[in-house]
């Protein structure tokens, strides 16, 4: 038993370290990577309208898409009083994340759309009703791969949002063997920042919702 403690104690050493270290890391990485790349932004007109008069909405990416979204929101809420909201799931790797993305001054709500999580959901609510944005991977924590659950579909709605497709299209790549098939810029290449139309799903039902958010940020 008193082995049995000691691994306890060890692997939560182990986690702290990590959790101290990697988002500086995290952090470095993406810096460094958009620094060395040619940037372009595409911003659909009517989501720059939007944007203009500082009215918000709820974006939203594929979860292989995840890892130089930071710089979007620093690009798009620049001079803003508004502030962006990640919905983050509350495993370890969520931990990692939460603390990477507030090195860019990003904050998090944690718990999981995708897990039907009702006070995370509502707290997410809250923030749209105070004009600030949600930021939603639909299939995220764990997939499956390219899936829409139910949580985005009901915050449009009971929010009267519109939600807006964010999309990463890098030139030359890594891509992991992982279920979201995470993907990792090459330096030097190129990115380019896509943010599509607005989409308004208030007067569809459940799954004609999720089909038709699948359909645009998949096209």
């Amino acid at each position: 038993m008193e082995s049995f403690f000691r691994i306890l104690e060890m692997k939560n050493i182990k986690r702290k370290l990590i959790l101290f270290f990697s988002p500086s890391l995290i952090f470095f990485l993406i810096k460094l990577l958009y620094k060395t790349c040619k940037v372009e932004y595409q911003i659909d007109p009517k989501t720059l309208e939007l944007l203009q008069k500082q009215q918000n909405f709820i974006v939203a990416f594929w979860h292989g898409n995840l890892l130089m979204q930071p710089y979007l929101f620093k690009k798009v809420l620049k001079n803003s009083p508004q502030k962006a909201y990640v919905l983050i799931s509350q495993h370890f790797d969520g931990d990692i994340i939460s603390h990477a993305i507030k090195l860019f001054g990003i904050d998090s709500l944690r718990g999981s759309s995708s897990k039907g999580n009702i006070k995370v959901l509502l707290l997410a609510l809250r923030k749209l009703q105070k004009n600030d944005f949600i930021v939603i991977t639909p299939d995220g924590p764990r997939g499956p791969y390219h899936s829409i659950a139910d949580g985005i579909v009901l915050l449009s709605q009971k929010s009267k949002r519109p939600i807006v497709s964010s999309q990463i299209h890098y030139q030359k790549f890594w891509e992991f063997k992982s279920w979201d098939r995470f993907q990792i810029p090459k330096p030097f290449s190129r990115i380019t920042y896509i943010l599509k139309e607005p989409l308004w799903i208030e007067n569809l039902d459940l799954d004609k919702a999720k089909a038709k958010i699948q359909h645009i940020m998949e096209a």
